[in-house]
């Protein structure tokens, strides 16, 4: 008769190493306390749990699913950031915490999914920023939303700029997310309060505005400028130099700093132009102090060095951030540029146009856009723009101030500037019914 399973050497080992460890052996629960403490021992500052089927994660649950079906709750994770070097002037100084900053709530993650992996709970973890799904640009990449699972672990809730603030160390943070195969005792809930302090210095140091002083945010703006050596910005400047008659012309369209600028994000690592809204926060108990007791001192030490720096702010042309730059940063230098983003699909076209909208580009403009697209790919959409806010749908809905019909290959050619719009319109690939100023007031409030 063969040796039983339960005496074998590698089963009595297991059985040895999960009792040391004080966790439990079965599928039953994992006990919340023991978890965090786990989570603390890895290296995170705070840890949350949120069972799978919460219903602030509905919209993620598909993707999480299909990543690690196992999957019964997840553990959010965060770790402190330094102040100090985010709110340096020198880039090198703030983007070298970013750097570190990622790279360690990634080793966070790594070495908590080691040491559950030795008592048989089973785990996958995920990048804080990159890598991601780049397949998917320029849609949704990442497979986990990391904010969304913090804020349901009561870990914090978003600020005016949508970064998490911790109760205890505010914005200054890094989040992960791992996903295990077992439930726990007991979960986290969201903060009965914001810790955001609606101080709005936020506001007042992006220097695209893409913050507004009623909680709008504008997506496109930020990541234009932020991730200029990133993502879009680097499509574009590959596009700069595909484009370049030779090397003069190269150096008209970009500098020696922004060419050597973007051979360090790509050799060494991250690199953000601006981390202004975070740098200026002041909420969270370790950091309300100063600003509380000396307002107009913090101001001057923190929001104003960063207000007055000379520097070069890229933006869409006719973008709210260029007038935006002009307006309230002399001291900045506005450089038009391309982001990269272009739609994949028509309907990626008409799901994007919240995140590209130029609100006040929009002032003024009252009217409702019929989109009809035929050919490859068959959807029709209700474009809806009243002064200032947009509303988008598919189907078509109301009475259209402009109807337009394209067959979708040639209206994306046109999108990504391959296709003549002329010849288009005289070989009815795309035909408009209405006035021609309400489609030319409509892209001026989409800049890319």
């Amino acid at each position: 008769m063969g040796q039983r399973l339960e005496d074998h050497p590698t089963v009595k080992r297991y059985q040895e190493r999960a009792a040391s460890l004080g966790a439990p052996i079965g599928r039953e629960p994992l006990e919340a306390v023991w978890l965090k403490k786990a989570a603390l021992e890895a290296g995170a500052d705070d840890a949350g749990f949120v069972e799978i089927e919460r219903a602030e994660l509905a919209d993620q649950r598909e993707d999480i699913l299909s990543i690690f079906p196992e999957t019964r709750a997840l553990v959010s994770l965060v770790i402190r950031l330094n102040p100090q070097n985010i709110r340096s002037l020198s880039r090198a100084v703030s983007d070298l915490e970013y750097k570190e900053g990622a790279h360690e709530i990634d080793r966070v993650a790594r070495r908590l999914s080691a040491s559950l992996s030795q008592v048989g709970v089973r785990t996958a973890y995920f990048a804080s920023a990159f890598p991601m799904n780049m397949e998917n640009w320029p849609g949704k990449m990442w497979s986990v939303s990391h904010k969304p699972v913090a804020v349901a672990a009561g870990l914090g809730h978003l600020g005016l700029h949508r970064i998490l603030i911790h109760p205890v160390f505010g914005s200054f943070n890094g989040l992960s997310t791992l996903l295990i195969d077992r439930e726990v005792s007991q979960y986290g809930k969201p903060l009965d309060f914001n810790p955001c302090v609606d101080c709005k210095l936020c506001v007042a140091a992006c220097p695209v505005g893409a913050i507004g002083l009623d909680g709008y945010f504008n997506f496109v703006n930020c990541l234009t400028h932020n991730y200029r050596d990133r993502l879009g910005g680097f499509s574009d400047w590959v596009e700069n130099i595909a484009e370049s008659r030779g090397r003069k012309d190269y150096r008209k369209r970009v500098s020696d700093p922004e060419t050597v600028s973007m051979w360090q994000s790509l050799s060494y690592g991250i690199c953000n132009k601006s981390s202004y809204c975070m740098a200026a926060c002041p909420a969270g108990d370790e950091l309300i102090g100063e600003y509380l007791e000396d307002r107009k001192g913090y101001v001057s030490r923190v929001l104003k060095p960063l207000q007055d720096k000379k520097e070069t702010i890229y933006a869409l042309p006719g973008s709210d951030a260029a007038a935006h730059v002009s307006k309230h940063f002399p001291n900045k230098c506005v450089k038009p540029v391309g982001n990269g983003i272009r739609a994949q699909s028509v309907r990626a076209f008409l799901t994007s146009l919240p995140l590209l909208f130029q609100r006040d580009q929009s002032k003024g403009l009252h009217a409702t856009y019929h989109f009809t697209f035929t050919g490859k790919e068959q959807l029709e959409g209700t474009v809806v723009i009243r002064d200032g806010s947009l509303e988008t749908m598919e189907g078509l809905s109301g009475k259209p101030d402009l109807r337009l019909v394209a067959d979708s290959e040639t209206w994306l050619k046109f999108l990504a500037k391959e296709a003549n719009l002329p010849w288009a319109l005289l070989s009815r690939r795309i035909r408009i019914k209405g006035s021609p100023k309400l489609m030319r007031v409509f892209a001026r409030c989409f800049a890319a």
